[in-house]
């Protein structure tokens, strides 16, 4: 894994790593919120990757989006690359309800960040393992230990 931005180290749990991306989980209680970041250094834009990462990172991307829907239920999936504040290429997955505290407006600096509970985390990465397991991809042939204990 590279370096995460101080943002990204300060505000996230990593979960574990696909072939491409790490797998973080945005460290507050009020949304599902999960982000990919593609283990290269130096790249802030989608087009810097090459082609076959791309595709990979897409891959990732829309298998962690299946896994959201199924897991979580939301009444939109929020998938977005900023890069603002934090440079760094990384992609939202955020799994929004119409009944969370900040819809329909956009989750950034809404409310302040609810921390999860070491409880809630195992509960959320027990649930992920579950689906990762039932449901395998074949794009992960290379995948290291998906979850990290």
């Amino acid at each position: 894994m590279i370096k995460l931005h101080p943002q990204l180290e300060k505000d996230c749990l990593l979960l574990g790593e696909f072939t491409l991306c790490s797998l973080l989980l945005l460290n507050d209680s009020h949304y599902p919120w999960f982000i990919l970041l593609p283990n290269r250094e130096n790249i802030t834009e989608l087009h810097q990757l090459t082609e076959p990462e791309q595709q990979q990172l897409m891959r990732e991307s829309m298998y962690l989006s299946r896994c959201l829907e199924q897991v979580f239920h939301p009444d939109k999936l929020n998938i977005a690359t900023l890069g603002n504040l934090v440079p760094q290429l990384h992609i939202h997955h955020i799994a929004r309800f119409t009944t969370d505290i900040s819809w329909p407006a956009p989750v950034w600096g809404n409310v302040a960040a609810t921390t999860y509970s070491s409880e809630q985390t195992m509960q959320l990465r027990d649930q992920l393992i579950r689906w990762f397991e039932q449901n395998p991809e074949q794009a992960f042939h290379r995948q290291r230990d998906l979850f990290i204990d």
